[in-house]
């Protein structure tokens, strides 16, 4: 009888304890139900002023809004390595995020890793450079594009410009990579202007978004081009460099140089009259609007449609 006992005893003990650790487990899968969604942002080069302001407004909208979703940050060395920021997107599809919101580096290479992001299920949100349109149809893929309009931003520097100068005036364009969707529509809209004002695009030329080949460019196009008035940069970066070139090359004052994006680098510039013009795409809040789309589309699991944001024209007169 005694062994009879202490066996039922036993048996009453592991049944307790497998009630308890079936709690447990039921508990857990509880808490897991209501974790906080994990958005990925993915830039370009962070050594980029303008994508380092990106970040900083990403992920202070992050700090603010903690209680909502948790942020990963990641950007790449060189604006120009496709391959790492294909390698970053795989991470984030392997550590299963909710939301990737994408800057890509190519309008055409990403497209294929981040139709394998949302055919895992994962929301994938295009900002800054838009993606190719005919490149998603062909992958049978439909991402929102949430970012201003390039070619308006640009023909705003370029009207702006254009009133410093007269028809028939020689002026050169400093491309962005020509991979990349926003650096096309920069220089249709540079074009757009010059057009309007009947002013003469005498050289346009990749500088790949980079300052020193900016520079190294625009030696180059104001000694084959001599009497050209004025350099069109499809970034801020890029103008810095022009802008180094013109001062090089004596002619200070005799070429304007105006470029996009409003880095805090030209402001200065601006002030003192040596940049003419920039525009303001609003770096701050290109990620942060991203992510409220990320976060709305997982909350509603709507069809995702492009969303237009501000662009503005900056000059000497506009700044504080």
């Amino acid at each position: 009888m005694r062994i009879l006992k202490y066996c039922l005893i036993i048996t009453l003990a592991l049944a307790l304890m497998l009630a308890a650790g079936c709690s447990k487990e039921a508990d857990q899968g509880s808490s897991t139900s209501t974790d906080k969604p994990r958005i990925a942002l993915v830039m370009k080069s962070l050594a980029n002023e303008f994508f380092k302001t990106m970040a900083d407004g990403a992920e202070a909208h992050q700090k603010a809004r903690a209680s909502e979703y948790d942020l990963i940050v990641n950007g790449i060395k060189d604006e120009l390595d496709v391959n790492k920021q294909v390698e970053l997107v795989e991470q984030m599809i392997a550590q299963r995020v909710n939301a990737i919101v994408i800057a890509p580096a190519d309008s055409r290479a990403l497209i294929s890793v981040c139709k394998r992001a949302s055919d895992a299920g994962i929301i994938v949100v295009n900002i800054d450079n838009k993606f190719d349109s005919d490149a998603l149809a062909e992958a049978g893929l439909t991402l929102p594009f949430v970012g201003p309009d390039n070619r308006k931003g640009a023909k705003l520097v370029g009207d702006e410009l254009a009133k410093t100068l007269k028809a028939g005036d020689k002026v050169a364009i400093l491309e962005g990579a020509p991979n990349a969707f926003n650096g096309e529509q920069r220089r249709l809209g540079f074009e757009d202007a010059m057009k309007a004002a009947g002013i003469v695009v005498a050289a346009s030329q990749t500088a790949y978004w980079e300052t020193d080949k900016a520079n190294r460019i625009a030696r180059d196009i104001i000694t084959a081009h001599p009497y050209v008035r004025a350099l069109l940069c499809a970034n801020d970066s890029m103008a810095l460099g022009a802008l180094k070139a013109v001062e090089e090359s004596g002619k200070s004052g005799k070429i304007a140089v105006v470029g996009y994006d409003n880095i805090s680098a030209v402001q200065q510039l601006l002030r003192e009259g040596k940049i003419l013009a920039t525009a303001d795409q609003h770096a701050d809040q290109l990620a942060v609007n991203g992510i409220e789309y990320a976060l709305e589309m997982l909350g509603s699991q709507g069809t995702p449609t492009d969303k237009e944001t501000p662009v503005d024209l900056i000059t000497k007169r506009s700044l504080k």
